[in-house]
């Protein structure tokens, strides 16, 4: 990432503990070493707290009762277990962190829930996501590189995506408050210079993913002999991406802090925005069909409408990545299935 002589390179990772920081954060870890020091912070909420825990312990954190833990497998890291919400110890964070680049992947994830309970997604993807940026700005942050989602893209029927596509009709609070995001640093990249890269990723499955997601409840399922709900009868598309393509992605981005002017932008600004995904809508029905092969096991179904609000495909447009970076996403849908479902029944003692 340098060379010796030059002084470590010091990341602050938001979200640590969730599913893109706890990649994100080993990945550099393991290929970098000593080339990096990496400051991982997560409020470690009730969101699927034993998953976290196994994350950190892969990290080599086992204990997050101290205000800060080194790593007892990676001398490069040390985590914190603290709320982006939390303006005090943000500002704190920041003042005394002396952070180079600034990953933001702390958020209230998953559309439905945001239905639910939306005042702690304004409370923490905006409000947490307003002391990042000022944490930026005041302390001389080079690049922020913060997670959107390919959700902002809401009923947009144009496929494949590009960044240029409409993005103004989010369909859920969660998809608002992403594309309120973006808009957000964009005005910071206006008033302060501050240079900053959203990535919209796109329907991100691996080891180690979230348990309310679709691969994990599929696999989840299938394994233990339940059905499983399929909307749209199963005919519906999805730009799935394998973990490592989207960790291969940021990482491409870390290396060049990439600003790129595009003549699109009004303005001119040290402000990016770039797609993540595999480019290759899957069939619904096609990726039960590799959760089946990978399992050996048979899903059984219940065949159902398609959901209010859901769209009937996603398709990612990455080329002003490739062409910024050089990402092209290498892995197969047989391939990274195969491998999730492995760690799966590695993890939870499934024969």
């Amino acid at each position: 990432m340098q060379s010796a002589d030059q002084h470590k390179r010091r990341i602050l990772i938001t979200g640590v503990a969730g599913f893109v920081g706890f990649h994100l954060a080993r990945r550099l870890l393991h290929d970098y070493g000593d080339r990096v020091e990496i400051i991982g912070i997560d409020n470690l909420n009730d969101f699927f707290p034993e998953l976290k825990s196994g994350r950190l312990h892969e990290l080599g954190v086992d204990s997050v009762e101290a205000g800060e833990v080194v790593s007892g497998r990676f001398p490069g890291f040390v985590f914190r277990k603290m709320d982006i919400a939390d303006n005090t110890a943000m500002d704190s964070l920041f003042a005394t962190g002396d952070f180079d680049i600034v990953v933001h992947l702390a958020a209230r994830a998953s559309a439905r829930y945001s239905a639910v309970n939306p005042r702690e997604y304004l409370e923490s993807n905006i409000g947490g996501f307003l002391n990042v940026l000022e944490g930026c700005r005041n302390n001389g942050v080079r690049h922020l590189l913060f997670a959107s989602s390919s959700s902002v893209y809401g009923m947009n029927d144009k496929v494949p995506y590009s960044e240029g596509s409409d993005a103004s009709h989010p369909v859920s609070f969660y998809a608002a408050t992403k594309r309120s995001n973006e808009l957000m640093a964009h005005s910071y990249a206006s008033m302060y210079g501050l240079h900053v890269t959203a990535l919209r990723f796109f329907s991100v499955y691996g080891p180690w993913c979230r348990p309310d997601m679709a691969p994990y409840l599929f696999i989840d399922a299938i394994l233990h002999g339940r059905p499983i709900k399929v909307y749209n009868h199963g005919d519906m598309y999805r730009d799935f991406t394998y973990i490592d393509d989207v960790i291969e992605g940021i990482i491409r981005v870390i290396e060049t802090s990439v600003i790129v002017d595009d003549k699109k932008e009004a303005s001119m600004l040290p402000f990016r925005i770039f797609n993540i995904g595999n480019s290759v809508p899957v069939r619904l029905s096609d990726f039960i069909a590799e959760i089946e092969r990978a399992t050996g096991r048979q899903a059984a179904m219940e065949l159902m409408p398609m959901q209010c609000g859901d769209v009937y495909m996603t398709c990612s447009d990455c080329s002003a990545l490739r062409d910024a970076v050089g990402y092209a996403p290498s892995t197969s849908l047989a391939s990274g299935m195969a491998r999730t479902v492995e760690w799966f029944k590695e993890y939870y003692k499934i024969d």
